[in-house]
């Protein structure tokens, strides 16, 4: 545990987006204009898929308006509950390298669109997943006191209140995108 600041976040794939968008919309949120993310996922030397996340450092370099940010997480109570650190970088190729340098190796591509919104201590993605699908994110970032199952607890039931067709995913992005090119290949 840290007594940091650490973002918490629950995921659900999202069966219509429109339904979403209308329950939303209904309690006063509207989504930003979509914005492309292109992120390269990384993983620490000597894990693989299958084993723990769980304290475990992973980086991700994402290029987002063409803007480069560099983020470390590291899941602390679940994939989901994680410590993080994040910058901009100048160099999207120099941060590769650098990255591999701290004994890094690339894992996954995950590209996306991505809305966002807000509402009171939330922060709301809808997501375009490309070869996943949509993607309804809520994050709160809360502090080293509180228990990630409780505050992913509370999300649920926000998520739930909706009353949109949505399955709860207990994955990351490139977790997910992992399992599908398994399945596919």
């Amino acid at each position: 545990m840290t007594d940091g600041i650490r973002e918490i976040e629950v995921k659900y794939r999202v069966a219509e987006p429109a339904a979403l968008i209308r329950a939303l919309a209904a309690r006063g949120v509207a989504f930003s204009a979509a914005s492309r993310q292109d992120d390269q996922a990384y993983a620490v030397n000597g894990w693989s898929y299958g084993q723990s996340k769980q304290g475990r450092a992973f980086a991700r370099l994402r290029t987002q308006d063409g803007r480069h940010l560099f983020c470390v997480k590291r899941p602390l109570d679940n994939e989901l509950a994680c410590e993080e650190h994040e910058t901009e970088v100048l160099g999207r190729s120099e941060m590769h390298e650098a990255i591999l340098a701290m004994g890094f190796y690339p894992t996954v591509r995950i590209v996306k669109s991505r809305r966002t919104a807000r509402l009171g201590g939330m922060a709301l993605c809808l997501d375009e997943v490309d070869g996943l699908g949509v993607f309804f994110e809520i994050e709160m970032m809360v502090g080293g006191g509180r228990s990630a199952l409780q505050v992913q607890a509370e999300l649920d039931r926000f998520a739930r209140s909706l009353g949109v067709d949505m399955e709860r995913s207990t994955e990351s992005y490139d977790s997910l995108i992992r399992s599908a090119s398994v399945v596919v290949a």
